[in-house]
């Protein structure tokens, strides 16, 4: 676990805070940014304190140099020596826990994709619930060249995202797709040029930071929730789900709002 004393050139992920938001940079730019136990563990510890500071209202997730990352660091000693590891466990400990707490964090959560994203590291890009990418930005399901399955919610996000034939293309293929093309394809929200990638991230968590939050995370429940349920199951769950955001301060402020005629001013409590 890194201290607070670690040098910010050394931690593996790096947390800057604003107002009403967060910026966590993957930070192993000499790996691009690929994980190993450590780093999975500095960017579960950001997650959570993240999610315990009521002030924070939306998260962005990038990673430092160029590239955003390239999945699991296959030269970790446990690759390097010869031994056969239990991927099973990987998953079981590091990724799956991951993929879960982005989905489930009761705020936005902004991937800003600002290189290649291979393996788990475009499919942690696709678990976040917006996601820009850089014009020189690429996706790539590289597991069929080593013989894996895609992981970290590949199998479950390709088919939502991008279509089931393009899902299975892409996963057998292993074929990096340009950031315009995934675009496109509706596999992101929208392409930015290198250089305002930042600025665009920047300017969609100050928005959020300003709305209300606890909506927001209904609305994120309910959109999961629909990918598994029948339409009378949705409805029902709607219908659950507006019975909360109708008794929060927030809606309260936005139905007073509009009938002066004024912004709203959302205390985003969560």
């Amino acid at each position: 676990m890194e201290s607070e004393k670690t040098p910010a050139s050394e931690k593996l992920v790096l947390v800057e805070l604003r107002e009403g938001y967060r910026v966590l940079t993957l930070n192993r730019p000499n790996r691009l940014n690929s994980f190993n136990a450590s780093m999975h563990a500095a960017l579960m510890s950001a997650l959570v304190a993240a999610e315990a500071d009521k002030t924070c209202r939306a998260l962005i997730l990038t990673g430092a140099g160029r590239g955003f990352c390239a999945g699991e660091d296959l030269s970790d000693e446990i690759y390097t020596s010869g031994a056969t590891p239990d991927l099973s466990i990987t998953l079981d400990r590091l990724y799956n826990p991951l993929v879960r707490k982005l989905r489930d964090l009761p705020m936005p959560v902004i991937c800003a994709v600002n290189g290649t994203a291979a393996g788990a590291g475009a499919n942690v890009a696709f678990g976040c619930d917006i996601v820009l990418a850089a014009r020189s930005a690429k996706f790539i399901q590289a597991f069929a060249k080593l013989g894996l399955v895609p992981d970290s919610g590949g199998t479950w996000f390709l088919p939502r995202l991008a279509g089931s034939a393009r899902a299975r293309a892409l996963a057998l293929l292993a074929e990096p797709v340009a950031a315009e093309q995934a675009e496109a394809w509706g596999m992101i929200w929208r392409v930015i040029d290198d250089t305002e990638l930042m600025n665009e991230a920047h300017r969609l968590a100050a928005h959020f930071s300003s709305q209300p939050t606890g909506g927001l995370a209904l609305i994120k429940q309910a959109l999961d929730a629909s990918q598994t349920n029948t339409l009378d199951q949705q409805l029902d769950l709607e219908r659950d789900l507006q019975g909360q955001a109708g008794r929060t301060a927030d809606f309260k402020e936005g139905v007073a709002a509009f009938a002066e005629k004024r912004p709203p001013r959302f205390v985003g409590r969560r």
